[in-house]
């Protein structure tokens, strides 16, 4: 894949404000005259998640969405159903018991991926708005 190609893919993502679908970024290349291919843009993120540049989340529908990584630093994301507007967060009660879990069934070279899903406070606050 040629390197135009990816920095086209981390454009889109770093113009982005939250979690981009592999189709949403597609749809945005094309529009802006690309011929890149859907299959590029997967393998474009692919290679952007394993150099640590996007993070990469499972919805609750078990859609992959990508984002450009604020910090190079092992993070968790808190997640609103609604907006999608994102947190990034440090679980370091998270990372103890991965570590003990592990070293408690013999496991090592361990890593593991945390979502928290639920409603921030401003599409709580137009929720109550609605009621």
């Amino acid at each position: 894949m040629t390197t135009a190609r990816r920095n086209a893919v981390r454009q889109v993502l770093a113009a982005s404000e939250g979690f981009r679908s592999a189709q949403d970024i597609y749809a945005d290349l094309r529009a802006d005259g690309s011929k890149i291919g859907l299959t590029t843009v997967y393998r474009a993120l692919q290679a952007l998640s394993d150099a640590g540049e996007v993070d990469v989340l499972r919805t609750d529908e078990g859609e992959a969405v990508y984002r450009a990584c604020s910090t190079e630093e092992h993070h968790h994301h808190l997640v609103c159903r609604d907006c999608g507007r994102t947190v990034e967060v440090a679980g370091p009660a998270v990372e103890r018991w991965a570590d003990a879990i592990a070293a408690e069934h013999g496991f090592s070279d361990i890593t593991h991926t945390v979502e928290v899903f639920g409603t921030c406070a401003e599409c709580t606050a137009k929720k109550k708005k609605k009621s």
